[in-house]
């Protein structure tokens, strides 16, 4: 038997009702011992069940005409469908989308005011439910609820514009000038549910609340990566008062840590980091946050074990807690972005990361080890491609090679050093043009032209090293030669593109050419000293001043070969010279050479070349006498 509601749609007996209702509660209490099941296979059979029942559940109430007795049970089935699909799919798809229409619809209908408003999508659907809602007080509550789910869709897929809307119809228009999301959620306060309503897997203000700490951190990672510093520290702090899961609280505490250490607050900044260590077992964001704390403190110590330890983090498979059956925080992150602050990479990244500041810091017996550890990952295909580390943009997988001979050289390991040379050119040597072909090509631009020639040279340059390293100084004048030989044949990339588009396509910079063809020339030069040929270094030297005139180590060297050569007049003017060069104001250069050069070109520098140059001044006539 039925009866009629006021607008003249059938309502089911009382007594289907009842049985509905029960069939609800069931299925959320059933849901719940599966939440609390220590045995993952129960746990997910259980959730499965659950699942499976409140699909067939809702199968039926949909298939009544939409009545609005019943519409409070059926939008409570809704939300407790699409909460525990979304839950055990671990994030939103289209279907949950398509959930929250036919709910809409079906409350639309009971007012006969379904039609043209389906063109209006999800967001006209929100405009005509939320306006007709006043007059179905007894719907409110799950109507409400509805809406937190639909936040939640639109928050996790970035639809901010609809998510401002929503809300602002929610609150009743009352703060339509306020595009804040915070202050928005802040302001909406979903109608308490009745003592004897439907049970619910996850109520409304339950859902509020985890919306407001999702959206306090998006916009406080946002903030922080675009550089609002003080606005970030305010929105990250809302979200590490919310409602937070260890894991998300890890990365909360992490970028508090990170916005602190920027505002030049370290002491803070450390306090969360030690946070964050201690809140779970996700260590590789606050491990890399850390150690670029201490890289900005100038402790060096602290920095690499920072790194060992975040090598180790992203080695260790972790055992994850299960997520609960609910709308939780991670739901609604997106996933870190390569600027973020939370993104420590791979744990091959994370190894060159380590073996690069070794290399830079003058630890060059660890850097060794650990970029021939780099290597074997690489080259034994544990990990199929290696991705630069994400910031400072990182090299490209021949440069890696080469940082790893200057870290055996510099470890005095040069043998070891040639035979990482010999497999980099191995790999890349099949890939240079022919060399009649390299001006041809670089003037045609073809893509190959630019790049490949500067790591074979600089793989010439530093055999070359490795042979005066094990006092062979015949070989290293032929490696220094065949280094020369293809850099004078190698034409610079266009300067326009910039230096993050020349890194980025391994394209070689004006700079790094005529600092690697000086390198050579002056490596060359030495040699020539070393088996008294004076003339030929002579030659090198003046060279290399010639092709960088700006590099002091040239002009050094070729100072000491004319005063060894006696040519008193040539050696003083050059002298002047160097003294009003070093009298200049420096200018930072606005190219960065690649590590591998930095250190090749730390080896060529005379230590003592001050000393030497005050030496040459008690000695040498002024330039009036001259």
């Amino acid at each position: 038997m039925s009866h009629q509601n006021p607008l003249g749609t059938s309502v089911p007996h009382t007594s289907c009702l009842d049985l509905w209702r029960e069939k609800n509660d069931q299925l959320v209490r059933q849901a719940k011992v599966a939440q609390d099941s220590g045995l993952s296979l129960r746990r997910q059979q259980l959730a499965q069940d659950s699942l499976e029942g409140f699909r067939g559940l809702l199968h039926s109430l949909r298939g009544l005409p939409a009545a609005v007795p019943v519409l409070p049970l059926e939008l409570t089935v809704t939300c407790n469908f699409i909460t525990l699909r979304a839950s055990l799919a671990q994030g939103f798809t289209e279907d949950q989308a398509q959930d929250i229409q036919q709910g809409l619809e079906r409350v639309l209908e009971t007012q006969k005011k379904l039609g043209p408003r389906l063109e209006c999508g999800l967001r006209g659907l929100w405009d005509s439910v939320l306006h007709y809602s006043t007059l179905l007080l007894e719907v409110l509550p799950a109507l409400h609820h509805l809406a937190g789910l639909q936040a939640a869709v639109w928050l996790s897929t970035d639809c901010l514009g609809d998510l401002t809307f929503l809300l602002q119809t929610l609150n009743g228009n009352q703060s339509e000038a306020s595009e804040n999301l915070l202050l928005l959620l802040k302001t909406w306060s979903p109608p308490a549910e009745e003592s004897d309503a439907p049970l619910t897997l996850q109520d409304a203000r339950g859902l509020r609340d985890i919306l407001l700490t999702a959206s306090a951190y998006r916009q406080g990672l946002q903030e922080l990566i675009t550089g609002s510093l003080p606005r970030a520290l305010s929105s990250l702090q809302e979200a590490a008062s919310g409602l937070c899961s260890r894991p998300v609280l890890v990365q909360v505490y992490t970028a508090l840590g990170t916005c602190l250490r920027k505002m030049g607050n370290p002491q803070r900044a450390l306090l969360y980091l030690a946070a964050a260590l201690k809140g779970g077992s996700t260590c590789g964001p606050p491990l890399l946050e850390a150690s670029r704390l201490y890289r900005q403190l100038g402790n060096t110590a602290a920095e690499l074990e920072s790194l060992e330890l975040l090598v180790e983090a992203l080695n260790v498979t972790h055992s994850f807690e299960a997520p609960q059956l609910l709308i939780e925080v991670e739901l609604l992150l997106p996933r870190p972005h390569p600027a973020s602050p939370l993104h420590c990479g791979t744990p091959s990244q994370a190894k060159y990361l380590l073996a690069s500041r070794c290399l830079q810091v003058g630890r060059a017996e660890d850097a060794a080890e650990h970029y021939l550890d780099l290597l074997a990952l690489v080259l034994d295909g544990s990990e199929s491609k290696f991705f630069p580390p994400p910031s400072p943009p990182g090299p490209c997988m021949p440069e890696v090679f080469l940082e790893a001979a200057a870290a055996l050289i510099q470890a005095g390991r040069a043998q070891d050093a040639l035979t990482v040379c010999e497999e980099l050119l191995s790999r890349t040597s099949s890939l240079l043009p022919k060399m009649p072909q390299l001006r041809e090509d670089a003037r045609k631009g073809t893509k190959e032209s630019p790049h490949c020639p500067s790591w074979v040279s600089a793989t010439y340059l530093l055999q070359g090293q490795a042979w005066v390293q094990l006092g062979a100084p015949k070989e290293a004048i032929s490696e220094f030669s065949r280094c020369l030989e293809l850099l004078f044949r190698t034409t610079p990339k266009d300067e326009e593109q910039g230096p993050a588009s020349n890194r980025e396509k391994g394209c070689i910079s004006d700079v790094v050419l005529q600092q690697l063809r000086a390198a050579a020339l002056i490596s060359r030069g030495l040699q020539w000293v070393a088996v008294d040929q004076d003339t030929k270094a002579l030659q090198d030297f003046l060279l290399s001043v010639q092709m960088c005139p700006g590099n002091q180590d040239a002009s050094f060297h070729l100072l000491q070969t004319l005063r060894r050569m006696d040519r008193r007049h040539e050696a003083t003017a050059l002298w002047w010279r160097l003294k009003a060069q070093t009298e200049l104001p420096q200018e930072n250069a606005a190219w960065s050479l690649p590590l591998y050069l930095e250190t090749y070109l730390d080896w060529i520098h005379s230590p003592d070349r001050e000393a030497l140059l005050e030496e040459f001044q008690t000695s040498l006539p002024e330039p009036h006498e001259l």
